[in-house]
């Protein structure tokens, strides 16, 4: 072997594992965003996944990639429209939708800077919407409440499938890499 080759040899295989370095930076990102709505979990942690087969010597099926492009669109559509639904269907409107958002943005900063970040999560968007209930003009407290368990229970149903979506595209990536098992 050469010294050109043996230079060619490390320039790539440091590449490789810069590549997958920022690999798995995405998939931990994808995950995180599942409970933060201000990133798209999913989609990034499909991002991580075409990086992963079209920028590293390693690949994933065709197949897999279509599949896994259409669930990741299913799940982004499905998780917008659950939490929707929960609150419209035990009564809610725009006021109770957009106090579940603010509520989780701003418990998770909160509650998160105190290292209670999993109570910002459940507990924001559900006294996000409980708020935003009792802004309604004819809204008494017994409504309010069961509109803010819709909102904790659409915000908990996307959470948890998102979450599934990422931790198996996750799944996916690290079974690819043969050295790793």
């Amino acid at each position: 072997m050469t010294l050109i080759n043996l230079f060619a040899f490390y320039y790539f295989w440091k590449m490789e594992i810069l590549i997958l370095i920022g690999i798995g930076i995405l998939l931990l990102l994808g995950i995180i965003g599942c409970f933060v709505p201000i990133i798209p979990g999913p989609p990034i942690s499909y991002g991580g996944l075409l990086v992963f087969h079209f920028f590293s010597s390693y690949s994933i099926e065709e197949n897999t990639l279509w599949f896994m492009a259409f669930v990741v669109i299913a799940v982004t559509v499905f998780d917008l429209w659950v939490q929707i639904y929960g609150v419209k269907k035990f009564g809610g409107t725009k006021k109770a939708v957009n106090g579940s958002i603010i509520g989780l943005i701003i418990g998770i900063f909160i509650l998160g800077s105190l290292g209670l970040g999993l109570l910002g999560i459940i507990f924001g968007p559900f006294l996000g919407a409980f708020i935003g209930a009792r802004m309604e003009e004819n809204s008494d407290g017994n409504k309010a409440i069961k509109i803010a368990l819709g909102a904790l229970a659409g915000f908990l149903a996307g959470t948890m499938l998102k979450l599934s979506v990422s931790v198996y595209i996750s799944y996916i990536v690290f079974q690819a890499i043969p050295s790793l098992w």
